[in-house]
């Protein structure tokens, strides 16, 4: 198992208890593919909760969006009180330590939530 996904598991298990998140992402439904650095972790969500994480490959596998973040970013990011420049996805994409790839509609029609979502329980 990954190392991250024990870490995302418990941001799922805490984003699927937390009544406001869920409300926020009512609407939300799709799959998208968090990568930190090698490992690949398609997430599935499905009316604002967390509904699968699936870690690895798999070449056909279907995302409306790609977020591909650096281990060490990541890291930073993942702090309680991240250093400027890793307290939020855009401004490590300016960085060059993450990028974003796909659909950007689906992403951005839903910031919040998934702004939210990435840094929940940090």
């Amino acid at each position: 198992m990954a190392p991250n996904t024990d870490i995302l598991h418990s941001i799922a298990a805490a984003v699927n208890n937390d009544a406001a998140m869920v409300h926020r992402g009512r609407y939300v439904d799709l799959n998208f593919l968090l990568s930190i650095g090698s490992d690949s972790h398609f997430l599935t969500i499905s009316q604002g909760r967390i509904a699968a994480i699936t870690l690895g490959g798999g070449l056909m596998r279907p995302w409306r969006f790609a977020i591909h973040i650096t281990p060490e970013a990541w890291k930073k990011f993942r702090q309680p009180l991240p250093r400027p420049g890793y307290h939020d996805l855009f401004a490590m994409c300016k960085l060059g330590e993450a990028r974003i790839e796909g659909e950007i509609h689906a992403l951005m029609a839903n910031l919040r939530y998934f702004k939210e979502l990435l840094a929940h329980g940090r």
